[in-house]
C-alpha cells in the first residue's frame, strides 16, 4: 500500500515484479553462500544481509496474478512495458576502423599492393600460376567480404614488432591463407601446406576473420601499447574473460563461508586434480583425513559442487583486442584493468563474436622469447646472426635426435607423452613434425587414429589403400589423406572428407565446421551424423568405414586440431629443436633466461646440457650477470654461468620488461662496483655496492661467496656480524674497514648433502650433486632400482620398485583418468603410469608426495619406451630430512620425525633478516621445487 500511495501521488504506474535472484527454492542456500563471499564474511556473521526467506525465486504467470490479486494494474502494466522493449543487440552497427592506408588508395587497392610485393619478395619473382590463382581468389573474397581493413591491422602490427625486434608468428586458421603468409603474418608456406581457405573465411560462415599472432613473451607487452597508441583508448580495448568457479576455488569460498578453517579447506581442495572436474567425493574427502559424514563437511561439499561453473568473476582475455572507428565507449562501458597502462570491455570473446566484430589476437609465446635471446647469443659469441626463416632447413642431425627422444626443452615435444612418441613416428621431414605436433592431441586419440597412422608408416606407400565408393572413382579421397597415409589427423581432412565423400555443400561444411569447435556445449553433431553417414553409404562406402569416419569427426569435435596449427607450430619445434642440437650451451642459456616455460623446471634444463657436454658454473659476485650469461669456449661449447636471478627474492632487472624496472638494481650495482675496484672480502663486497642485508643474506644462501674465499655457511656467518643496512661511523680515513679483525675457530665443515639441500632452496638447483645420491644407500637397503636402470629394462611384466624426485604430472583430457609421473634420481629419469583406479586408491601419495617409491611392473615398447606401471605408491618425501640433519637452529628444514608426514611442498617466504627458509614453519620448508603439473 505504502507504493502504490508513492505512485499515485507522483503520476506513476505499479510494476509487478519478484525481484528474482535464482530460479527453484531450492537455491536459496546456494544464493545466500554467493551473499556471504560478496560480503567476504560467514554464514553465521552476515546477520540481517541476506534474504529473509526463499520467496526470490522464478515464478509462473498464475503464482504472479495470485500475489498481486489486490494490484492487477501493476500486472498489465508489466506486461505492456514488457511489449514495449524492442531493443536488440543487432541493433548495434559495428565499423571496423579505417587506418593503416596511405591516402589516395583504397584499403583494398594497399593491401593487394602489399600482397603481390609480398609474394616478390618471398618467391624471388617466381610466383607460379597455381599459387596466382589462389591469391587472386583469395584477395576476390577478401574484397567481397570488404575485410581489407582487417588484413592491413594485423600486417601494421607485425610491421611495427619486427622493426622493433620483436619474435611474432601467426597461427591458427590464418595460416590457410596465402596472403597471410606472403604479407609475414605466418610462416606456413603455402607451396608445402595444402591450404584450405575455407576454414578461415568462406561467403557462407559469415563470420569476421580471426588471425591470431603470437609474439614473445617478455615483449608482448610492447605490442599492446602500440595498438593502444594507434587508435587511442577511447577505440581499442581489451575483452574480457569470464573466470567461473572451478573445484578448488569453489571448496575454498564454501569453506569459509561455512567457518571451515584455512587447513580444512586447504586439505580438500588439495584433492582435487587440475582446475576442473565435478566436484569431491567420499573417498576424496576421507583422504584429505576428513568424515564424510560430518555435516559441515557434506554441506561445504555438496555447495561446492552446486557452484562450480558459476560466473566468479570478470577478467581481461590474454590479449584479444577490439578496435572501431567511432568510440568503442558507445557501444560497451570501458573499464581500467588491475594492471597499469590497460584497459578492457566487459564483454567476452562469445559476445563479441555474437556482434560480428573483428578481433585481433595479439598472444604470447615463451618460446619465441627464448628464441630469440637464443640468436642474440649466437650473434654476441659466435657471430652469426640468425632469424626464423634463416635457421638451416632439414637438418638430419636435428632429426636423428628427435628420433632418439631427446627433445627437453623443445618446444611442443618436450611432454614424456611427445617424447615417447617420438621414437616410434620417428620424424624425418617438415611435415613430420607437423603431423608429430598434431597426433598427440586428444582429436586423434580419441578417434583411433594413432595406431593405424604408426602401422601405415611402416608400409610401402604404394600398398596403402585409400577408401572410395564401389564402383566409383578409386582416387576421391587420396588427395585429401594421401599426406597422412589415408588416416584423417586433422580438422581440415575432416572438413574435405565430408565435403567429397558425403558430398555436403559449402554450408552444411560450414555447419559441421561449428559443430567440431563447440561440439561439447552445443552437441549438434549427431545432426551430421546421419547426413553424413547415410549419404556416404548411399554413394556406395562401406557402412563401417562411414560410421568410424564420422567417429573419428566426433574425436576432432572434442579436441580437434587443425593442420594449419600443427604447421605454424612446426616452425618453432624445428627452431628449438636445432637450437638444442647445433648450440645446447646457447640453448640451455635462453631457457633458463625465459623462465617460467615448458615442462621442466632449471635443474632439469642444466642436467640436460651437462649431459651433452656443456659446462655450467655455480653463481659468483666476480663473474655473474643479472641474467645466465656465455663464458669462454671449453671444449665444444662455451661455460654457461649462472646469474643472479636464478636466486629466489633477489631483486634482478629484467631488460625485456621495462615496466618492471626499479632504480634498486642489485645486479647493477655488483657489477658497477666490480668494475671499479678489487673486492677480496665481503666487508668490501658491502661497501662497494652498499646491497642492503637482505641482499648479502640471499647471496650467502645461494653460495655466492665463493672466489673471495667463503663457502655457504662462512658467507652467512660473515654477513650477520656486519651492520643492519645502517653503516658505521667512518674511522680515521675512508678506506678503513668497519669491523675490526677476529681470530675465530674455524667453522665445521657443511656436508655435501646440505650444500645440496640449500642449493635447491635457493636457486631450485645445485651443481654439486642430486637429493637422491645421498639418499642411495638407504633405497639400495631395499633393492629399489635407480631411474636409468628401470628406463633401460626390457622385459615386459617384471616386476620392480623405483624412487624418485616427482618432476611432471600429468593427467591429459584424452588419458580417461590415467596419472602420468616422471621421477628423477642420481642416475636419470623413469617414467612412470597411474591407472584411474591406483589413483584413487594413493591420490594423496601421487598428487602431494615430492620424493615417492613406486612399485609396479614394467611396460616396455619395442621402440625402447619403457614405463613402470604403478601398483603401489609410497610417500617417501620425510626422508629429505635426513639431508639436513645437523643444521644449524636458523637454518632447520623439518620437525621431527614424528611430524615427518607433513606435507613438504609449500612455497618460499623470504625475510628480510635472515636465509629465505628462517621464519617458515618446519612442515612448510620446500626441501625441493614442487613439481610441474598439467592436465
Amino acid at each position: 500500500m505504502r507504493l502504490q500511495t508513492i505512485a499515485t501521488n507522483a503520476g506513476l504506474a505499479l510494476l509487478a515484479t519478484n525481484d528474482v535472484l535464482y530460479h527453484h527454492p531450492a537455491r536459496r542456500p546456494l544464493q545466500d553462500v554467493l551473499s556471504c563471499i560478496r560480503e567476504k564474511t560467514a554464514i553465521d556473521a552476515i546477520g540481517r544481509k541476506l534474504e529473509a526467506n526463499a520467496e526470490r525465486h522464478l515464478k509462473p504467470a498464475q503464482e504472479m496474478i495470485r500475489l498481486f490479486h489486490n494490484f492487477p494494474d501493476a500486472i498489465a502494466q508489466t506486461l505492456r512495458f514488457a511489449e514495449r522493449i524492442s531493443f536488440s543487440l543487432d541493433q548495434l552497427k559495428y565499423q571496423y576502423p579505417n587506418e593503416p592506408v596511405p591516402s589516395g588508395k583504397t584499403a583494398q587497392r594497399h593491401l593487394e599492393d602489399l600482397t603481390w610485393a609480398g609474394a616478390r619478395h618471398y618467391f624471388k619473382d617466381q610466383v607460379d600460376d597455381a599459387l596466382r590463382v589462389t591469391l587472386e581468389k583469395e584477395l576476390a573474397l577478401i574484397a567481397e567480404l570488404d575485410y581489407a581493413h582487417y588484413f592491413l591491422t594485423v600486417h601494421d602490427i607485425v610491421v611495427f614488432a619486427r622493426n622493433k625486434g620483436i619474435l611474432c608468428q601467426g597461427r591458427g586458421s590464418a595460416a590457410n591463407s596465402a596472403v597471410c603468409y606472403v604479407l609475414g603474418i605466418t610462416a606456413v608456406n603455402p607451396t608445402e601446406i595444402d591450404l584450405l581457405f575455407e576454414r578461415f573465411i568462406s561467403k557462407e560462415r559469415l563470420e569476421p576473420p580471426d588471425i591470431d599472432v603470437d609474439f614473445e613473451h617478455s615483449r608482448r607487452e610492447e605490442v599492446m601499447q602500440y595498438v593502444y597508441a594507434r587508435y587511442g583508448r577511447h577505440r581499442a580495448a581489451i575483452i574480457a574473460t569470464v573466470i567461473h568457479y572451478r573445484p578448488r576455488s569453489a571448496i575454498r569460498d564454501v569453506g569459509k563461508v561455512l567457518g571451515l578453517t584455512e587447513d580444512v579447506t586447504a586439505a580438500l581442495a588439495d584433492t582435487v586434480w587440475g582446475s576442473w572436474g565435478k566436484g569431491l567425493n567420499d573417498m576424496q574427502v576421507k583422504q584429505a583425513g576428513l568424515d564424510p559424514s560430518n555435516p559441515t563437511v557434506s554441506l561445504a561439499v555438496t555447495l561446492a559442487t552446486e557452484l562450480i561453473g558459476f560466473p566468479r568473476h570478470l577478467s581481461q582475455h590474454v590479449g584479444g583486442f577490439v578496435l572501431t572507428q567511432d568510440r568503442l565507449d558507445s557501444f560497451v562501458p570501458i573499464g581500467n584493468a588491475a594492471m597499469a597502462a590497460r584497459t578492457f570491455i566487459e564483454w567476452d570473446k562469445d559476445d563479441v563474436d555474437t556482434l560480428k566484430m573483428m578481433k585481433v589476437d595479439i598472444l604470447a609465446l615463451g618460446m619465441l622469447s627464448c628464441i630469440r635471446k637464443c640468436f642474440d647469443l649466437i650473434a654476441d659469441h659466435k657471430g652469426i646472426r640468425y632469424g626464423l626463416v634463416t635457421v638451416p632447413r632439414e637438418d638430419q642431425k636435428v632429426y636423428d635426435m628427435l628420433c632418439r627422444g631427446e627433445s627437453l626443452g623443445v618446444f611442443q615435444v618436450e611432454s614424456r607423452a611427445q617424447m615417447n612418441m617420438l621414437p616410434r613416428l620417428k620424424p624425418r621431414t617438415f611435415y613430420d613434425l607437423v603431423i608429430q605436433v598434431a597426433i598427440v592431441r586428444p582429436g586423434p586419440i580419441q578417434g583411433n587414429m594413432v595406431h593405424p597412422y604408426l602401422k601405415r608408416r611402416k608400409m610401402d606407400p604404394e600398398k596403402i589403400d585409400y577408401p572410395y565408393p564401389k564402383g566409383g572413382d578409386q582416387a576421391e579421397l587420396k588427395g585429401v589423406l594421401y599426406k597422412t597415409l589415408g588416416v584423417p589427423l586433422f580438422q581440415e581432412q575432416a572438413m574435405r572428407i565430408a565435403m567429397k565423400a558425403a558430398e555436403f555443400t559449402s554450408e552444411e561444411a560450414n555447419g559441421l565446421r561449428r559443430a567440431m569447435a563447440t561440439f561439447r556445449n552445443v552437441g549438434t553433431m549427431p545432426l551430421f551424423e546421419e547426413r553424413m553417414v547415410s549419404r556416404m553409404i548411399a554413394r556406395g562406402y562401406d557402412p563401417t568405414f562411414a560410421k568410424t569416419c564420422f567417429d573419428q569427426i566426433k574425436g576432432f569435435g572434442s579436441y580437434g586440431f587443425p593442420e594449419s596449427h600443427a604447421a605454424s607450430f612446426a616452425q618453432l619445434v624445428y627452431v628449438s629443436s636445432w637450437l638444442k642440437h647445433h648450440h645446447p650451451d646457447v640453448f640451455c642459456c635462453g631457457l633458463l633466461n625465459s623462465q617460467p616455460m615448458g615442462f621442466y623446471a632449471p635443474a632439469q634444463i642444466v642436467r640436460d646440457a651437462r649431459d651433452n657436454r656443456v659446462i655450467v658454473r655455480d653463481i659468483d659476485i666476480s663473474f655473474s650477470h643479472g641474467d645466465n650469461m656465455l663464458e669462454e669456449k671449453t671444449g665444444d661449447y662455451h661455460a654457461v654461468r649462472l646469474g643472479f636471478r636464478q636466486i629466489d627474492g633477489f631483486r634482478v632487472r629484467d631488460l625485456d620488461r621495462p615496466q618492471s624496472w626499479s632504480d634498486d638494481d642489485w645486479c647493477q650495482r655488483i657489477v658497477v662496483a666490480r668494475e671499479r675496484c678489487a673486492i677480496t672480502t665481503l666487508e668490501d663486497f658491502a661497501r662497494a655496492t652498499k646491497l642492503p642485508k637482505r641482499a648479502l643474506v640471499l647471496l650467502a644462501d645461494a653460495d655466492a661467496f665463493r672466489s673471495i674465499g667463503l663457502d655457504r655457511r662462512g658467507a652467512l656467518w660473515a654477513v650477520r656480524r656486519l651492520p643492519d643496512d645502517v653503516p658505521l661511523p667512518l674511522f680515521e680515513s675512508a678506506d678503513a674497514r668497519e669491523l675490526s679483525d677476529e681470530s675465530a675457530e674455524p667453522l665445521p665443515q657443511m656436508p655435501a648433502a646440505e650444500h645440496v639441500v640449500a642449493d635447491y632452496q635457493t636457486i631450485r638447483l645445485s651443481l654439486k650433486g642430486h637429493p637422491m645420491q645421498f639418499l642411495r644407500r638407504l633405497f639400495d637397503a631395499e633393492r629399489v632400482m635407480t631411474c636409468k636402470r628401470v628406463s633401460d629394462t626390457r622385459s615386459n611384466g617384471r616386476r620392480a620398485s623405483c624412487a624418485g624426485v616427482v618432476l611432471v604430472r600429468q593427467r591429459p583430457g584424452s588419458a580417461k583418468g590415467v596419472v602420468f609421473m616422471t621421477l628423477e634420481d642420481e642416475t636419470g629419469i623413469a617414467n612412470v603410469v597411474v591407472w584411474p583406479s591406483i589413483l584413487e586408491q594413493f591420490r594423496k601419495e601421487v598428487m602431494g608426495a615430492r620424493l615417492i617409491l613406486v612399485e609396479g611392473t614394467i611396460q616396455a615398447s619395442e621402440e625402447g619406451v619403457v614405463h613402470l606401471v604403478a601398483s603401489r605408491l609410497v610417500d617417501r618425501s620425510f626422508e629429505l630430512n635426513d639431508l639436513s640433519e645437523g643444521l644449524s637452529p636458523e637454518r632447520s628444514l623439518l620437525p621431527d620425525k614424528a611430524n615427518r608426514d607433513e606435507p613438504l611442498n609449500g612455497d618460499r617466504r623470504d625475510h628480510p633478516d635472515a636465509p629465505a627458509q628462517q621464519i617458515r614453519h618446519p612442515r612448510d620448508v620446500r626441501i625441493l621445487p614442487r613439481s610441474r603439473d598439467f592436465h
